[in-house]
């Protein structure tokens, strides 16, 4: 029985399940398991449904099951998720990358401040800010 694990499953939630080796780290795994499920309904559009308010368990399988609560915050989920960094590939003439390399330009943080400023978006809550944005524009058309 060394191999055995725990499952836990949201019966609201269809394809939502976790595992662990342990309860303690099926609770774990079950907190990001919901976090990601509720992250992609909501990006989907899908309906998100309510939490069970009282935990039923169907009388003929109770035996070995546990009820248990599993808290998440979503909106933290969500700006993990949207604020996580991607790589992107971009295509620049030899002389431009080189005179940026001698000035020791930061490239995903000038493309980033380029991007917001000509999609016309303000910076998440993890962007440096429109102060570092006025910078390094200026910078970069003073030198």
């Amino acid at each position: 029985m060394k191999n055995v694990k725990k499952r836990i499953d949201f019966p609201e939630l269809p394809g939502c399940v976790s595992f662990g080796a342990t309860f303690e780290e099926a609770q774990r795994e079950a907190a990001d398991a919901l976090g990601l499920h509720i992250y992609g309904m909501e990006k989907d559009g899908e309906p998100i449904p309510e939490p069970s308010k009282v935990p039923e368990i169907d009388p003929d399988t109770a035996p070995g099951y546990l009820v248990s609560p599993v808290v998440i915050f979503p909106d933290m989920v969500k700006n993990e998720l949207d604020n996580k960094r991607v790589k992107t590939n971009i295509t620049l003439p030899a002389w431009l990358k080189e005179a940026a390399e001698q000035k020791g330009v930061n490239y995903s943080r000038v493309l980033e401040t380029a991007l917001l400023d000509y999609l016309n978006m303000p910076p998440s809550p993890n962007h440096r800010g429109r102060a570092d944005r006025g910078r390094i524009i200026q910078r970069l058309d003073c030198e």
